[in-house]
């Protein structure tokens, strides 16, 4: 499980959407909040990603839950880049 985790932490595909989710919540969030888009972006990518992508040695439900976990860690760290560079920019 640890393999799977990190193999989808360095997933640039996945890095890449979840930057995007970000990006689209920050210039959106006026009117649909933030953490409800986020929560749906962060479930939606844990979830597409192994059902069109699928690995043929690994369950596509530990493929999701490890998803999901790797999906956090890479949304945390896009969000503190994210808030450092709003910081920067005032």
């Amino acid at each position: 499980m640890i393999d799977l985790v990190i193999s989808q932490l360095t997933d640039v595909f996945r890095i890449g959407l979840i930057i995007a989710l970000v990006i689209t919540t920050i210039r959106t969030s006026a009117v649909t909040g933030r953490r409800i888009p986020l929560a749906c972006g962060v479930v939606f990518v844990a979830v597409m990603l192994p059902l069109t992508l699928p690995s043929g040695s690994v369950a596509v439900t530990d493929s999701i839950l490890a998803g999901l976990l790797s999906n956090l860690i890479i949304l945390l760290h896009v969000l503190a880049v994210a808030r450092l560079v709003q910081l920067l920019r005032r």
